[in-house]
């Protein structure tokens, strides 16, 4: 069900959904109720049931929230929380995950979905930002398996347009076309701000076990998940 997971901090765990735990997005055409039970099973793999995963509504935006207790989902591209387990959607953006201390004692968690508009209009950034104002310190991330910079391939102009504001995304795929490298641009903007890179995951259009939406424009979407345990 997990494609990588671990205990980043005593009582805090990361991890990265797989094609093995089934679509968990419930826009993309499954029967909702299935959608449901997928999710249900994956709460109970990490042992955040009943309540479970916080989802949010992503619009590609730069909004992020913070969330002080599980309810309807959030239109937002970012979530932050001391304690509430968060989840966050993709097949080819990346599902970033940050960690912190909280200066008043505890962990502050980030989920934060990073697709081509997104890290162009700053929502990595804001998302430090904003853990940071509830009090973090020691930030660090997780680029969740997301498409690489060799397979994105863009238009010249949208390359221009995004590396312009982001120099590190620029690229060129495999076979020469115009590209962008969204994980190379999300570690720039991380490093930029001092938080510590600890895992970055392989490319979704190139791994069998992942979604990818570009591979097909039906697929599924998995996630990436923060949660605190005993």
């Amino acid at each position: 069900m997990f494609h990588w997971s671990s205990v980043v901090l005593p009582g805090v765990s990361v991890a990265f959904t797989d094609t093995g735990a089934g679509n968990l997005a419930l826009h993309v055409g499954d029967h909702p109720a299935d959608v449901l039970q997928r999710r249900a099973l994956m709460d109970a793999a990490a042992g955040v049931a009943p309540f479970g995963f916080q989802f949010m509504n992503q619009i590609h935006g730069n909004e992020v929230v913070l969330v002080e207790a599980a309810g309807e989902a959030p239109t937002a591209d970012g979530m932050v929380s001391t304690r509430v387990p968060l989840a966050v959607m993709v097949a080819d953006c990346i599902p970033l995950i940050l960690v912190g201390q909280s200066d008043l004692g505890g962990t502050l968690m980030g989920a934060v979905h990073a697709g081509r508009p997104g890290l162009a209009a700053g929502i990595i950034p804001a998302a430090v930002a904003r853990m940071r104002a509830s009090g973090a310190r020691g930030i660090r991330a997780w680029i969740g398996p997301s498409i690489c910079g060799a397979c994105y391939e863009v238009p010249g102009g949208l390359r221009t347009e995004v590396a312009d504001l982001v120099p590190a995304a620029w690229s060129t795929t495999s076979w020469g076309t115009p590209g962008l490298d969204l994980p190379a641009g999300a570690r720039s903007q991380l490093e930029a701000d001092g938080v510590t890179v600890e895992y970055s995951g392989p490319c979704t259009l190139e791994s069998a076990d992942l979604f990818s939406y570009r591979g097909d424009r039906h697929a599924g979407r998995f996630a990436g998940l923060v949660w605190t345990h005993d």
